[in-house]
Order: structure tokens, then sequence, then C-alpha cells
């Protein structure tokens, strides 16, 4: 009776153990199905077979389909593509791979364009433009303000200018242009070519002359053509507007190093608006008789340093303009061309202030003028702390000149008001002139003062033209040891009509 009680008591133990677990093994299920909903786990997961301990799970076909029904309402999240990483800083950007064909024949702009658009992302990127290719790239904008600073562009291929003039449609005033960014490198060994020849015609009517070509008179009496031309070798007529072939706009902390430009319809190199500048290693080419082709030209600009630099061209190797401070050039090349000018300055009556100008350590040969200021009639503001040093001439028309009477016209108007000259240094400038040695003309109404005239040896080299004598008008300063030739031209002390800085609206 007792062991019959105790199976019986056993039995109902194991049965009630048994309904336990299978209990929570259906509990186990339904929670599984719960997380795995919400967690989002993969499909795999869903395909591994049922096994409760070697009993078979029955499962219920409706509940299956329901199932089924609910994974297509909520289907697994597709694993996504990774995504590159931006580029980073220092990334080179080749214009080959943006389709660029480099044949000189096939149209580049729109790869250069893609290119600085992707290089303009990345602080201190690298655009490349490779060596032995030619690319034919139309007028085009490299442009800020929101590129990243110090990109480098690597030039050492060649860059060449359309010459059809639908290219250039009504007229440009530049070809190649980069504005407002900061700490832009141009570098390389290649070449930006403006194939101006098809720019440069016949007739002269609309290209300004220097009006020291006046003076240059043969010795037959026939005057010699003041602004001699390349013709034109294609005959399709281009715009009466000429671009410059590089110019930087607003920017900061720019660079122009290795490079050569060459062939330019007008200005090479201009450098607008921009604080702190350094060209370096630089070639200038253009034929000397190719028409207001300046090799490089500064305009409101400041902190300026060039050196190392051959300049050939058609007019000034460097010009220096209105809105100028703290520029410093130095072992330059110049010739053929104009010389080194600052001017022309304060045409149609516009103030100009120029100021902490140095030039030194200068070659030029078989230039018009040698080291010139250039000044129109009618103008307002200054010229103050100019300093040209060591300046070598040989076979220089005019080497040392201020034409306060400036005019690239037949014929200009005179007027009274005129852009006040001072503090003007000539020192040790040697070597050999065709015309004159020294033409200093300044203004009836603000005569130059404090002009400074120190170790001056200038010896003719007759070449033809009829020479002339030293000459100064108005011009008040100082000589320093003998000269050669002599010029007794130059007034000691200060006008009676001087005029005071603080007078001309410039900033001391």
């Amino acid at each position: 009776m007792g062991g019959f009680s105790f199976k019986k008591l056993t039995f109902a133990f194991v049965i009630a153990i048994f309904v336990w677990a299978s209990t929570m093994e259906t509990c186990n299920g339904r929670r599984g199905k719960h997380w795995r909903h919400n967690k989002g786990t993969l499909s795999s997961l869903y395909k591994k077979k049922g096994n409760n301990h070697g009993h078979q799970v029955i499962v219920d076909k409706s509940k299956s389909k329901s199932k089924s029904k609910s994974k297509q309402k909520h289907p697994l999240p597709t694993p996504e593509e990774p995504i590159a990483p931006p580029p980073q800083k220092g990334s080179k950007f080749n214009v080959l791979d943006y389709g660029a064909k480099g044949d000189g024949a096939s149209d580049d702009t729109t790869a250069f364009q893609a290119a600085w658009a992707d290089a303009c992302k990345v602080e201190a990127s690298t655009m490349i433009v490779p060596s032995g290719y030619e690319f034919l790239v139309g007028p085009i904008s490299f442009s800020g303000p929101y590129c990243q600073r110090n990109i480098l562009f690597q030039l050492d291929g060649t860059i060449i200018a359309p010459t059809n003039a639908k290219a250039w449609g009504k007229g440009l005033l530049q070809w190649l242009e980069f504005t407002k960014l900061v700490g832009l490198t141009i570098r390389g060994k290649g070449t930006i070519d403006g194939r101006g020849s098809v720019w440069w015609t016949k007739s002269v009517v609309d290209d300004p002359i220097d009006n020291e070509e006046q003076l240059v008179i043969s010795l037959d009496n026939i005057t010699v053509a003041e602004n001699p031309l390349v013709s034109s070798s294609l005959d399709g007529k281009m715009p009466s507007t000429k671009p410059t072939a590089l110019r930087f706009y607003g920017s900061f902390n720019v660079t122009v190093t290795g490079i050569t430009i060459q062939n330019s319809p007008q200005c090479h190199l201009k450098f607008d608006n921009c604080d702190g500048v350094l060209v370096y290693s630089l070639s200038v080419s253009s034929p000397g008789d190719s028409p207001n082709t300046d090799g490089i030209h500064l305009q409101n600009s400041k902190n300026v340093l060039i050196h190392t630099a051959d300049l050939a061209c058609g007019d000034d190797c460097i010009s220096i303009q209105t809105g100028c401070t703290n520029v410093f050039v130095h072992d330059v090349n110049c010739g053929p061309g104009h010389g080194i000018s600052i001017g022309s300055l304060g045409k149609d009556g516009t103030t100009a202030c120029v100021s902490n100008i140095t030039v030194r350590d200068v070659n030029m040969q078989n230039t018009m003028t040698g080291v010139r200021i250039k000044t129109w009639q009618g103008g307002l503001g200054s010229v103050q702390g100019v300093l040209f040093s060591n300046i070598q001439v040989s076979e220089v028309e005019f080497p040392i000149m201020i034409d306060q009477y400036y005019c690239d016209h037949s014929k200009c108007t005179n007027h009274t008001s005129a852009v006040a000259l001072s503090n003007i240094a000539y020192e040790n400038i040697r070597g050999t002139y065709t015309v004159k040695p020294v033409h200093v003309s300044c203004s009836d109404s603000k005569p130059c003062m404090d002009v400074r005239l120190t170790d001056i040896e200038l010896k003719p080299a007759p070449k033809g033209y009829h020479m002339y004598d030293p000459f100064c008008w108005q011009a008040f300063g100082e000589l320093y040891a003998p000269t050669i030739p002599t010029i007794d031209c130059l007034q000691q002390g200060t006008p009676s009509s001087s005029w005071s800085p603080d007078e001309t609206g410039c900033a001391a």
C-alpha cells in the first residue's frame, strides 16, 4: 500500500515536471519571436530548425502564413553600401582623370573646371596639369571665396588659349583668373601660351602708345614708328578688348614660380587687390613689338616681392599702378620692353597713391626706358618713397625718366593739377643710352621734391638716333658724387610752391 502510493506520487511528479517544461518552452518561443522582430535579427536565424530536447514542434500552417505576411510588412533592413571617406588634406586631382585630352585640339575647359571644383574643397590639395600634354582651355575662373586654403596648382604641361573669335564673345578682360583665394601657389615647369599674335593686328587704332617714342628721331629726320606691331597670322577679327593671360584678384599670400607665360594678347601676369604676393623664377616672353603686353602688372596690391625673373615683352616689364605699397623687386632681367615703370597714374582726374617701392639689382637691355615714373596731367594723389638702385642698362633709350605730362594719345588736354612726387632716389645707374640719359619733367603746380641722383654713369651708344643732353623741369633735390654726363638741370633745395604730403589725400 505504502509502496504503491510512493510510485503513484513519483509518476505524478514526473508528469508535472513534463507539463511545466512544455509550458516554459512555449513561452520562451513566444518571447523569442518578440525580440527577433524588434532587434532585426538576420534572416539566417529564422531558418534554424527547432530542437526542444528531442521533441518535434508542430507548427500551425495558418500561423506560418501570418508570419510570412508579417515578414512582408516588415522587411529586414538591407545593408548599405559603405560611404567613401571625403578626400583628405593634401589630395591630388589630375585633369586627365576628369576627361582632359591634352592633344592641343580638344576643348579641355570642362575638365579643368571639374578638377578645380574637387580640389577647391580640400585644404592643401594639388591640381595637376601634367607634363607632355598641351591643353586647350577657354576663358575660365578658378574662384573662391569658399575654397579651402593653400591649394597648389601644379603646372608642368602647356595650356594654350583658343584663337577663334567665337570663344571670346564680345571680349573679356582675362583668360585664366584666380579670385578670392588664400595661400594659392602656381608652380611647375609648364607654360601658359596666350597665342596673342591673332590679337596683334596691323592697325594701331585701338592701342595706346608711349609718348616717349615721339622723342626718338632718326638722324635722317624720319620719325621712328611709335608702336610697330606684329601682324596677325589669321584673318578672323578678334574682339577689341584683349584679355590678360593670368590674373589674380582679391587674394592673399599668392605665389607664382617656375612657369613660363608667353605671347599674351595683352598683359601676361596681373595682380589686382592682392595682399602678400611672391613671384620668382618666372619667365615672360613675347615679341618686343607686341602691343601693350606688360610682363607683370600690379594694381591695388601690397606686400609684393618679385625676384629672379626674366621678362621680355612689348610694354613695361613690370608696371606698378595705383594703390600699390610695399613692393620689392630685385634680380630681374628686363628686355625687350619698356623698362620698369610706376604708372601711368592719375588718368581722367583720378587719385593715385603709391608708396614704399624698391627696385634694385636689375639688368635692362634694348628697352625703351629704364626706371620710370609716369603720371597724367589733371590727376591727384602722390608717389612717395621710391628707390631705384643698382640698375645696369645696355642700349636703353631713356635710362632715367620722370614724366608728369604722360599721354598715350596723339594729343592730350593741359591741366594744372597733378599727382605729387617726393622722396625719389636714383642710385648707381650705369650703362649706355641711345637717345637721352636723364629726362625729369615735373608739374608746374606740384614740382617734384626730394629727387636724389647718386653715382650716375651713363654713356652714349649711338644707334642712328638724334641724341639729347639731360633734361629737367621743375625738379628739386640733390646730386651726390660726380655724374656722367654732367646733370646741371636739377634744382637744389625745395620749390617756392612746395606742397605737403598731407595735401595729397593719400595715407602717410
